[in-house]
């Protein structure tokens, strides 16, 4: 039994997903402005991947929030 004014783990999942969408969408616009500016690629490729990292991360969250449906 949880305490008054805590969390459940399903709420937490939430916040931390929205959190993780949030950084995700922020990556998206540093990503498309350094690209515009074509001067630096290797950060370019930095983001990308910590993108992709974060786009697991989601995927996990979303996964363990929907519930498994036998069809």
């Amino acid at each position: 039994m949880q305490a008054p004014g805590e969390m459940s783990h399903t709420e937490v999942v939430r916040v931390e997903l929205a959190v993780l969408k949030e950084e995700h969408r922020d990556l998206d616009l540093a990503i498309t402005a350094l690209e515009i500016t074509g001067l630096d690629e290797l950060s370019v490729k930095r983001l990308k991947k910590k993108k992709l990292l974060l786009k697991d991360r989601i995927k996990e969250f979303e996964d363990e929030l929907t519930p498994d449906i036998i069809a």
